[in-house]
């Protein structure tokens, strides 16, 4: 493995040991992180924390046995209420964040600060078909690496080790995993981890996989398996938010067009605007759900 200094961006790269029962990813965003990452203001703290959820996310969704998605959340109680990313079976991805935009966020804020007390960290798997599963923990560490690697100790997940970066322009995360089912000498994950554990933010965002590799484990018997493209894909539709407004009831959703003439409801993730009017949630209903608001009020 020689040295190749060319970044693939919004590329994900698997590679595992010969020598060793461990498996590995690399991921590096760009484009990708760059359309999740402007679509708001982020305050420089929550952009940060968020573009490492994102390629969390990433990361762990490219584990997944069956089509669907995985979603991650880091639920706060201070400043930044959540983050949330989603990463598909397909390879694809986006996150979006909550926070009192109302806040004045210093730019060296720790991530700890800027959630609160009392936080929760929450996994969820959705299979395209079949049940939902959901995995919720306190939240424990001081950055978004430290709190998933608490998450797969106490889930009893495979011995795992994260690396997460992300800055204006770029993300980047590398993972270690012990293969499952095969027994691993106690030396060679302490090793790998500790080399793993060497990696600088930077590396992580502008070095591509083969050279991030063969800097750290050059000792070792590293293989790559491959690589595969990341995409930046929202799952928001009509008929997503035409089912959530039949959740909110027609007297709701009545009274508030028979105030504002129509509903508006943005997509968090894309910035899409789904627009209802009176004969659209009328139909929707099935019913004169307006003019029924109208005279209830009158």
């Amino acid at each position: 493995m020689s040295e190749n200094k060319v970044v693939q961006a919004d590329q994900l790269t698997r590679f595992m040991f010969d020598d060793c029962p461990v498996r590995g990813l690399q991921v590096n965003l760009q484009q990708v992180w760059q359309h999740v990452g402007h679509n708001k203001q982020y305050p420089r703290a929550i952009h940060q924390a968020l573009g490492e959820l994102t390629v969390a996310a990433v990361l762990l969704a490219s584990n997944l046995k069956f089509e669907g998605s995985l979603i991650v959340q880091v639920q706060g109680t201070g400043i930044l209420k959540m983050l949330v990313a989603e990463a598909t079976s397909s390879a694809t991805c986006r996150a979006t964040a909550r926070w009192d935009e109302s806040a004045v966020i210093d730019e060296k804020i720790n991530l700890v600060d800027l959630l609160g007390e009392g936080g929760m960290f929450v996994l969820t798997l959705q299979p395209a078909n079949g049940e939902s599963w959901q995995g919720v923990v306190e939240l424990a560490g001081d950055s978004i690496a430290q709190m998933l690697m608490n998450y797969m100790a106490r889930s009893e997940q495979l011995a795992t080790y994260i690396s997460l970066a992300a800055d204006e322009e770029n993300a980047g995360g590398f993972l270690l995993q012990k293969l499952p089912e095969q027994q691993i000498e106690e030396d060679c994950w302490t090793e790998l981890t500790a080399l793993a554990e060497t990696i600088k933010s930077k590396e992580l965002l502008h070095l591509d996989a083969s050279t991030l590799l063969y800097r750290l484990f050059h000792e070792h018997e590293v293989r790559l398996l491959g690589t595969e493209p990341i995409e930046f894909a929202c799952t928001c539709s009509q008929a997503k938010v035409s089912d959530m407004l039949l959740l909110l009831g027609g007297e709701e959703v009545g009274e508030a067009v028979a105030e504002e003439g129509s509903i508006k409801i943005n997509c968090d993730f894309c910035h899409a605007s789904y627009v209802f009017d009176e004969t659209d949630v009328n139909t929707l209903f099935g019913q004169d759900i307006v003019q029924t608001a109208r005279q209830q009020n009158h």
